[in-house]
């Protein structure tokens, strides 16, 4: 039997949501083991002078707890 763990990251890029995710997802592998998926829950922008100038995810990382 498998247990797994959920925990919140957020991460955020001057490019895209892609690339944000992206990052986010690479950073949690790099800490975490076993990472299994990922649900973004939010995506939002921060917009100066009119332009975006940042976007910003906030998912949910899944990973797979080692056996004892």
């Amino acid at each position: 039997m498998s247990v797994a763990k959920v925990i919140e990251v957020s991460a955020s890029s001057t490019t895209s949501f892609e690339d944000a995710i992206n990052q986010g997802i690479a950073r949690a592998c790099d800490t975490i083991a076993n990472v299994r998926g990922a649900w973004i829950k939010e995506q939002k922008v921060s917009i100066e002078g009119g332009r975006i100038v940042s976007y910003r995810v906030n998912m949910q990382v899944t990973f797979v707890l080692d056996d004892k």
